[in-house]
C-alpha cells in the first residue's frame, strides 16, 4: 500500500512516524511546500528503520507527481490555528488552499481514498469534494475521531475502566457544536449512569464532559502551540482500518445524502470503515435532545460552508 502525506508539519510529521513504525505500507511519500523538510524528515525516519519490525517501507520525499497512484492521500496543509483563533477562523484561507490542492490530487490519484485533517475539516472536505470528482466514500474527513478519543479518555477516568471498554461517540462537528449522543454510550456493556450506580460511583457530569471534551484541545494549544499526538494517532487509526479491510465503525466526516434528515453536507457520524473507504454509513435513532444538538451541528457547519 502506497501512502502519501501532504503536509509535513507537526501532524503529518507524526502520521509518517507511525507508518514507518507500526504499519504495512509499502511507500510513503512526503510533500510539503518546503521540500527540505520533507526530505530532512524522512532521511531522520530513515534512520529509525533498523530498530523497526514494521515492513521496511521506501521513503520518498517529492512533489504530487511522486504521489501518483496512492492508495491513501492524507491532507495537512492548510493555514494552522493561531492564538485567539478558533479552527472556524481558518475557513476561507484554508478553503482557497484546498480546492487548489485537490485538484493536483486527483489527477495523480484519481482512485485513492483522501483523508483530510485541515481544519475545519468537515466543511474542508465538502469544499473538495465540490472541486472534485472524488466519491463521499473516498474522500472523508478525520470528523470527530480525535474528539471521540478524548471524551472516551475522560469518562475512562471518571469510571476506573480501560477506555477501549467503552463504547461512546461524539459526533456532529469537530467544533464547538459537537455533542455526545449519551443514549449510545456504554460502559462494558451497561448504559453509562447504570454502572456508576451499581458500581458505587458518583453519576457522570455529562456537560461539564462534554465541555472538557472540547476545551481539551485548547487547553493543549495554549501550552504548546499546536496538538499533534492525538490526531496523528486518529489519522493512523483510519489508515489501519482501510488497510486491514477491518469494517471497523469510526466517527468520520461524510458527506450525507439524507441520512439523518441531512442533505448534502459533510457532518461526523458513525462509519463502517474499509477497503473501499467509508462502506457504510450507520443511522442510529438519537434522544430527542441530542437529535436537537444534532441540527444544531447542522446549522452551524452550513453556516461556516456558506463563507467557503
Amino acid at each position: 500500500m502506497k501512502v502519501s502525506v501532504i503536509g509535513m508539519g507537526a501532524v503529518g510529521t507524526e502520521i509518517v512516524g507511525f507508518l514507518v513504525n507500526m504499519s504495512e505500507v509499502t511507500e510513503i511519500v512526503a510533500v510539503d511546500k518546503v521540500r527540505e523538510k520533507a526530505e530532512a524528515e524522512l532521511w531522520d525516519f530513515s534512520h529509525t528503520t533498523p530498530f523497526t519490525y514494521a515492513k521496511n517501507p521506501t521513503l520518498v520525499a517529492g512533489g504530487f507527481e511522486e504521489t501518483a497512484g496512492s492508495d491513501i492521500v492524507v491532507i495537512t496543509a492548510g493555514a494552522q490555528l493561531q492564538k485567539g483563533q478558533t479552527r472556524d477562523d481558518l475557513v476561507r484561507i484554508n478553503s482557497g488552499i484546498l480546492q487548489g490542492l485537490i485538484a493536483s490530487v486527483e489527477r495523480h490519484s484519481p482512485q485513492g481514498i483522501v483523508i483530510n485533517v485541515t481544519n475545519p475539516v468537515d466543511v474542508m472536505t465538502q469544499v473538495m469534494l465540490r472541486a472534485s470528482n472524488y466519491p463521499r466514500e473516498r474522500l472523508i474527513s478525520a470528523g470527530t475521531l480525535i474528539d471521540t478519543a478524548l471524551f472516551l479518555r475522560i469518562l475512562s477516568d471518571h469510571v476506573k475502566i480501560d477506555p477501549k471498554n467503552l463504547y461512546g461517540y461524539m459526533l456532529g462537528d469537530h467544533g464547538a457544536t459537537g455533542f455526545i449522543p449519551w443514549s449510545l454510550c456504554r460502559v462494558c456493556g451497561t448504559e453509562v449512569d447504570t454502572f456508576c450506580r451499581l458500581n458505587g460511583l458518583p453519576p457522570v457530569d455529562r456537560e461539564a464532559v462534554r465541555l472538557q471534551t472540547l476545551e481539551a484541545g485548547f487547553r493543549i494549544f495554549e501550552r504548546k502551540g499546536n496538538t499533534n499526538h492525538g490526531i496523528a494517532a486518529s489519522v493512523f487509526r483510519i489508515i489501519r482500518a482501510i488497510e486491514g479491510n477491518e469494517q471497523s465503525i469510526l466517527p468520520l466526516g461524510v458527506l450525507l445524502q439524507g441520512e439523518y434528515g441531512v442533505d448534502d453536507l459533510v457532518m461526523s457520524v458513525p462509519c463502517v470503515v474499509g477497503r473501499g473507504g467509508v462502506e457504510r454509513i450507520l443511522c442510529h435513532e438519537f434522544a430527542p435532545e441530542e437529535n436537537a444538538a444534532f441540527h444544531e451541528s447542522e446549522r452551524h457547519l452550513r453556516d461556516l460552508l456558506a463563507l467557503a
